[in-house]
């Protein structure tokens, strides 16, 4: 996390270090130019005086050693030309192959020998290759009668800026450098916390309530956060407790009662008549108990499988090892057919009291309520991230309306009205198989044997399990 707090906060410091890097080496550019160009200036100033005087008295030689030696020593040519353009004293060769390739040279040249000092002709950009051509009048107004020029070639000085600008540039990284070295333990430690609170999160979300934040780690907003949340999960650790204690206890304290409720109303077998319209309503009334102990039994499996929130990994095969044959063994008694098509390998999260449990009611449901001939468990990896167990059959299975309806307690289809059963089976699975981060789905499943339609498919969605997760 902190290192996508360092990916917004590097670039913005690039962009602070860069609005006054470049103006700065923009100046550093330009202000090297300028230095270039007044030195120049400066020597042409010089040699134009002195060709002034040697013009007038006719003694160019100490000029022409002058102009010699200067291109000698500095690798830059120049030449007293005349008013036509020819050059009179200097290293003609170089000048005429410097000038070749000076596009600006006829323009200033032209001015000079108007008698204006010419202006710079260079680019400060150090990627461009243009010379520096600087031209001085030799005489005044009217009486110009030559100019001194010089063609300086200005790579050394580029590369002196380049040398510079790379000089900047590296005391611009020592800031970013430093903020680097400042942010990574400053964001880890202003994040720390918010992981922690992250990950107390998503254990909560697998249905661990006991779980809660650090909160004495951070800065103080944080530390504040991770104090209210701490608040809140005991108000919901509390209500959820009282709520089980509540089904749990109002289940046991319901059993006695009911329990001898029963027997008074079985001692009542002896004192019916058999042609009399008691025994009728005494079998409902036994039936109707016997539907209320079951209702009991299952409230109180219910608080107890809920109270085990924490998910754990395990390995599908061994759950079946346990299944399978039991499995075998029901569906034979009542003349079905059970096929078992899972690949091995398969580890996954295990729901909170057993993926076992569960996978025995969902059997149970397809042998019980669908008069199915023929029942299925498949399973398959899916996308790499879930594991997917799917008991399907070929029964009478449930409309698409009523699927949505048969995961919530106590609903029962109106073709079951005459099974037995509670109403519960599917709504306590489907809440633990959520508490351990995965998904119940109701589905259409095998076809019928008269072609009338599909049976039912209860398809258990479960999260792979940790590749570091012991089993």
């Amino acid at each position: 996390m902190h290192r996508r707090l360092l990916v917004v906060l590097v670039p913005l410091a690039v962009l602070l270090v860069a609005a006054l890097g470049v103006p700065l080496s923009i100046t550093v550019a330009e202000r090297e130019m300028q230095e270039t160009y007044v030195n120049r200036l400066n020597d042409v100033g010089r040699f134009a005086s002195l060709a002034e005087t040697a013009l007038s008295t006719g003694r160019t030689e100490a000029l022409q050693q002058e102009l010699t030696r200067y291109h000698e020593l500095y690798g830059i040519p120049v030449a007293l030309i005349d008013t036509s353009g020819a050059v009179l004293l200097g290293p003609a060769d170089a000048y005429q192959k410097a000038a070749r390739t000076e596009a600006a040279l006829p323009r200033i040249v032209t001015a000079a020998l108007a008698g204006a000092r010419s202006e710079p002709s260079w680019e400060w950009a150090p990627w461009d290759d243009s010379a520096l051509v600087v031209a001085e009048p030799v005489g005044r107004d009217s009486e110009v009668v030559g100019a001194v020029v010089t063609i300086s070639d200005l790579s050394r000085t580029r590369e002196l800026i380049l040398i510079r600008w790379a000089r900047l540039a590296g005391l611009g990284l020592l800031p970013l450098l430093a903020l680097t070295a400042v942010a990574w333990p400053v964001s880890a430690w202003v994040l720390r916390p918010v992981r922690k609170l992250d990950a107390a999160t998503s254990r909560i979300s697998e249905g661990d309530l006991t779980i809660r934040a650090d909160a004495e780690a951070g800065p103080i907003e944080l530390r504040r956060l991770a104090r209210s949340f701490n608040t809140m999960m005991d108000a919901v650790e509390n209500a959820a407790q009282r709520q089980r204690a509540f089904v749990s206890d109002a289940s046991h304290q319901l059993r006695n009662p009911l329990t001898s409720l029963r027997l008074a109303v079985e001692s009542l077998a002896p004192h019916l008549r058999a042609d009399g319209d008691g025994q009728q309503v005494y079998d409902v009334a036994v039936d109707e108990l016997k539907a209320m102990q079951r209702m009991l039994n299952s409230l109180q499996a219910s608080a107890r499988m809920e109270s085990l929130r924490t998910a754990s990994p395990v390995d599908l095969d061994e759950v079946l090892a346990t299944r399978v044959d039991r499995w075998h063994a029901l569906t034979a008694t009542a003349g079905q057919t059970l096929t078992v098509d899972v690949p091995p390998g398969l580890r996954l999260l295990e729901p909170p009291g057993g993926l076992g449990s569960i996978l025995d009611e969902l059997i149970s449901n397809a042998l019980r309520l669908s008069d199915a001939q023929a029942v299925e468990v498949t399973a398959g990896a899916g996308d790499g991230a879930v594991v997917t167990v799917a008991v399907r059959d070929d029964g009478q299975g449930i409309d698409v309306s009523e699927r949505a309806q048969a995961l919530q307690r106590f609903w029962r289809s109106p073709r079951h009205q005459n099974v037995s059963g509670t109403g519960l089976g599917l709504a306590i699975c489907a809440n633990l198989i959520g508490s351990a981060g995965g998904e119940l789905r109701l589905e259409e499943g095998l076809p019928r044997p008269d072609g009338s339609g599909h049976g039912l498919a209860a398809v258990v969605v479960l999260p792979v399990a940790p590749a570091s997760a012991p089993v």
